[in-house]
């Protein structure tokens, strides 16, 4: 019959014991046995005070016993957590210390792990399902947390109820390319789908601004029976200006509403800081290092094929399309308007439009060969059929025609 294994060991370091006493030598004893002296005194002690059963192993005891939170206790941290959703274990440890109840922030959180609700984020689903389970009238506590977390309820600098409700404008500078200069991105955004218009230009001047939206922008809104009523920029000297400021008397001209950001609040324009971020990331970044460009025609026609897939096949996830491309949220808008499809090409080839299609193709139809990015007149430049010349002749125009008829 074999012995148990507790049995064998307690005849082992008996016989350590045993050895010891034979040869009156404990170092040899534990030496032959494969013990330590440490354990070899620790066996005798046990053996003089316990006797044989005091070399068996004796049973766990821990240190110290974790008392249980009563269930009242655990339900009040619980419902207390539903109640204010945004509190901490620390905060609820001190509240709850006011009403008596004396508990640690970590048995706290231990208790909210334990039912799924340690995170913020998992108290907001807990009490969300609550509601739907049980029809319950939330605090404006709890009203401000679900807002909070959800992005429809963020808050949102910029509204837009319609296309072309209000967009906003501004000016990027791209950088300095060898052989052709400082080269600047004016880009419109609308606030309503964040559809995005580019012109690159050689620099800031009112007339570049203004010509985005001559030749861009107001063409592709009226192509699609939609007015431009306001445009929302910073304080740039592009924008901003005396009266006989020429993007000013632009939107004049066209009875479109400016609207300017707060100094030093670019959040505000939100909408065109976010936008310059992702041409910066998508395209300008990987575009220079992947080709070499001599000429801002060959880039202006990159950057148009790279807004075409922009506008018309990359999903957005900012709080205005919610994973829906640009194009979707106009097609929708249209349709409840009942208006003809936007993917219809426009008739006159002569407008610029929306950058649908590459504005590298109808360059030629466009400026007759002269780029955008032309010189402006103080450099002795002629000009007349450039894109911002129209926009300068237009203006010149009216001017004109103010001091005839005063």
């Amino acid at each position: 019959m074999s012995l148990s294994p507790e049995i064998k060991k307690v005849e082992q370091r008996l016989s350590v014991l045993e050895l010891a006493k034979v040869f009156g030598n404990v170092s040899k004893a534990c030496k032959q046995r494969g013990v330590s002296r440490t354990q070899f005194y620790e066996y005798k002690r046990r053996f003089q005070t316990h006797g044989i059963e005091g070399l068996a192993d004796l049973p766990p005891m821990h240190h110290y016993h974790p008392a249980i939170t009563p269930p009242e206790i655990e339900q009040r941290i619980l419902e207390m957590s539903l109640e204010e959703p945004s509190w901490g274990c620390n905060r609820l440890s001190d509240t709850l210390e006011l009403e008596g109840i004396q508990i640690s922030a970590i048995t706290i959180q231990k208790i909210l792990n334990r039912n799924e609700m340690g995170s913020r984020y998992d108290r907001w689903l807990k009490l969300e399902a609550k509601v739907h389970e049980h029809a319950i009238e939330l605090n404006s506590s709890q009203v401000a947390f679900l807002e909070k977390q959800n992005p429809v309820f963020k808050e949102q600098h910029v509204e837009s109820n319609a296309p072309g409700e209000l967009l906003c404008q501004d000016t990027f500078f791209v950088g300095h390319i060898k052989g052709v200069g400082k080269v600047y991105l004016h880009t419109v955004v609308d606030a309503y789908n964040s559809l995005a218009f580019g012109f690159l230009h050689l620099s800031k001047q009112p007339e570049a601004a203004a010509a985005v939206l001559h030749n861009d922008v107001l063409p592709f809104y009226q192509a699609r029976s939609l007015s431009v009523k306001a445009v929302l920029t910073d304080n740039g000297r592009e924008f901003c200006g005396k009266d006989s400021h020429p993007y000013e008397q632009y939107l004049e001209l066209n009875d479109i509403e400016h609207r300017r950001t707060k100094v030093r609040h670019p959040q505000t324009n939100g909408f065109m800081e976010r936008f310059q971020r992702t041409v910066l990331d998508e395209f300008f970044r990987k575009a220079f290092r992947t080709k070499f460009y001599e000429s801002v025609e060959t880039l202006q026609g990159d950057l148009d094929k790279w807004l075409v897939y922009y506008n018309t096949e990359r999903p957005h996830q900012g709080y205005c399309n919610q994973g829906k491309r640009p194009v979707d949220r106009l097609e929708e808008y249209i349709q409840q308007k009942q208006s003809p499809d936007i993917f219809s090409p426009s008739t006159n080839q002569d407008q610029p439009g929306a950058q649908l299609q590459s504005r590298a193709i109808r360059a030629a139809a466009l400026d007759g060969g002269d780029h955008r990015a032309t010189p402006s007149p103080g450099d002795g430049v002629e000009y007349q059929n450039s894109e911002v010349g129209k926009v300068q002749s237009l203006i010149e125009t009216s001017q004109s025609s103010e001091r005839h008829d005063g």
